[in-house]
């Protein structure tokens, strides 16, 4: 590792979600990790507020944005990824495997003539891929499991693992949904936790349990030592297990066939009809049944 990253964490109480800021001290450049899009279902407004937070904080700060990244295609936010290009000029990037999810998302939606490939996006990281934010080195890990496209970025001696792990209270991702992987996630859960002890892991979601404040940083020593999961499943039958059977019990996040058609597309919304007005196309049926009672 290279470098001490700048972190600064935004929560989102309607989403649960932790967006970042993450900078170079020496250089004040800076990249936006998972920026969160505001969308009312109730009413289908959608708002900058938290985005503009964002870029007030790196107004604020005197920082210039080089990258706008996300971790992986989001169920529970939509992206502010390409508002944000519009508003900073920096380009936007995932991991390339958004494609294959791409590709599952476009049959849920019923969307033949919708584009499965790298256009949405300003670059697609591959594992191991380098590139660098000011001074600090960064670099890509493969991380899937809780989606087929995740990734992890590793910015100097902090790690972004976006829902792969929560904080150790927490546990870890859901692996239920279309192209995810309870074996997967365990492999890179382990990749993570090969990491040196003291770095920095950065969650994207905390979901507060037991009405706590929200926490979003830890240490791989004290993932290894503490998450609820990891520490007491030591083989990956035994995990896959627990998380099996924790995936059953959990309803669909509520905004999941809002959002895939929207951060499958790197947060565009789609172009408006001849009417002027944009909608968002709901499948009825798509993701099964949920518990009636």
């Amino acid at each position: 590792m290279s470098g001490n990253a700048q972190v600064t964490g935004f929560f989102d109480p309607r989403t649960f979600s932790i967006q970042y800021v993450v900078a170079d001290p020496a250089t004040r450049r800076c990249a936006i990790i998972d920026p969160v899009l505001d969308y009312d279902e109730k009413s289908g407004s959608i708002a900058p507020i938290h985005a503009d937070r964002l870029l007030e904080f790196v107004a604020a700060q005197g920082l210039s944005v080089e990258w706008i990244l996300d971790t992986h295609p989001h169920a529970d936010h939509l992206s502010a990824a390409d508002y944000l290009r519009g508003k900073t000029g920096a380009p936007t990037a995932i991991g390339e495997k958004v494609v294959a999810v791409q590709k599952i998302w476009n049959s849920i939606y019923n969307r033949p003539e919708q584009a499965a490939d790298r256009s949405a996006w300003d670059r697609l990281f591959a594992d191991g891929d380098r590139f660098r934010i000011g001074d600090l080195e960064a670099r890509v890990m493969f991380s899937p499991g809780h989606t087929l496209a995740s990734i992890t970025y590793v910015v100097g001696d902090a790690a972004f693992v976006h829902d792969t792990l929560f904080m150790p209270d927490s546990g870890t991702a859901r692996a239920d949904f279309p192209g995810g992987s309870a074996s997967d996630l365990w492999h890179s859960i382990q990749a993570i936790l090969s990491l040196p002890d003291e770095t920095r892991l950065f969650t994207g979601h905390d979901y507060q349990p037991g009405g706590r404040e929200p926490k979003w940083q830890s240490t791989v020593a004290e993932q290894r030592a503490h998450n609820t999961h990891i520490s007491v499943c030591a083989t990956e039958a035994e995990f896959v297990d627990v998380r099996r059977r924790r995936d059953a019990t959990l309803p669909m996040p509520k905004l999941i066939l809002h959002a895939l058609q929207v951060n499958t597309n790197g947060g565009r919304l789609p172009e408006p009809e001849a009417n002027g007005r944009r909608y968002l196309k709901i499948p009825i049926g798509a993701l099964g049944e949920p518990n009636w009672d």
